[in-house]
């Protein structure tokens, strides 16, 4: 079980990152730096917040590698999830 399940991508400006899960959670898309920050209990910036429907739909911003993040909140547990990158 995880606390996050985490996916590192290189993505382009105007992709869509489509997120489908079991069970309401945070999902995020984080730069590096940004992800980093999250990794350490630090404040970060992020893409995306806190879902109850899905499927999830988060446009990326600009090219480069992001960090794509599905939180489970503090808790942990099995959940059943898809990570699809639409490319327009």
């Amino acid at each position: 079980m995880a606390e996050f399940i985490h996916s590192r991508e290189h993505l382009n400006r105007g992709n869509i990152v489509q997120v489908d899960c079991d069970t309401q959670c945070n999902v995020m898309l984080l730069s590096d730096t940004e992800f980093s920050n999250y990794r350490r209990g630090n404040r970060f910036k992020y893409y995306g917040g806190h879902y109850k429907r899905f499927p999830v739909r988060i446009p990326v911003p600009n090219s480069g590698y992001w960090n794509i993040i599905i939180d489970l909140g503090g808790g942990s547990a099995r959940i059943k999830h898809a990570i699809q990158v639409i490319k327009i």
